[in-house]
């Protein structure tokens, strides 16, 4: 797949968020993607694999994709701010997208950390019009506000996740508001180890964009 790279650095709340810009050739106009990494302080940065098959599946469907450093991740500046803070750096990529591509819709994706505080924004931001959420952290992490989310949402598990179980994951989703899907990868771990194919499949087959 052709495609045009940019590095470039976004204006964020906290300093200059690491980014990259990818277009496939012949891009749609009408849609945008952003991916949203997992947890920092475990080694999550945009070029976590699961991140990047994510954005590659979007881009597969011919979305532009947009991919940043939250604060305090690569070359980002400031300090890791327990989901919080990372959520105004959402909010500036989400800002950066409209002013690049006005009237586009964007489909905000996240993985793990990323998902829980990517999906949260994205709930709230009208130019999101889809979200997805892969490798949700339900275990722990509070994804209530997903209940008063009527945005379409697809969400994409391993059957062996061990920071979002299968029972933990389907309550998660029973709760949330439609439209909605959920997508189990068969023994798949948390970083779909072995099952990254199988992963942008999922997205591909069970998210068409109109």
């Amino acid at each position: 797949m052709k495609k045009k790279i940019r590095s470039l650095f976004l204006s964020g709340p906290a300093g200059k968020l690491e980014a990259l810009w990818e277009e496939p050739e012949g891009a749609r106009g009408d849609w945008s993607g952003l991916v949203c990494h997992p947890h920092p302080l475990y080694g999550g940065t945009l070029h976590n694999k699961v991140v990047h098959h994510t954005a590659r599946a979007l881009q597969e469907l011919g979305l532009p994709v947009l991919r940043f450093n939250f604060r305090g991740a690569g070359r980002s500046q400031g300090r890791h701010d327990q989901g919080c803070g990372e959520q105004d750096d959402v909010r500036a990529a989400l800002a950066y997208l409209e002013n690049q591509r006005p009237g586009a819709g964007i489909v905000l994706a996240g993985f793990s950390f990323g998902a829980g505080v990517g999906l949260r924004v994205g709930c709230g931001n009208a130019p999101v019009r889809a979200l997805i959420g892969v490798g949700l952290p339900a275990n722990n992490d509070d994804l209530s506000y997903l209940a008063a989310c009527p945005k379409p949402k697809l969400f994409v598990q391993g059957s062996h996740d061990q920071f979002g179980g299968r029972e933990s994951v389907e309550a998660v989703v029973q709760k949330a508001a439609a439209p909605k899907k959920l997508v189990f990868i068969e023994g798949a771990d948390h970083f779909f180890n072995g099952h990254l194919p199988e992963l942008r499949r999922a997205i591909q087959e069970n998210f068409p964009l109109h």
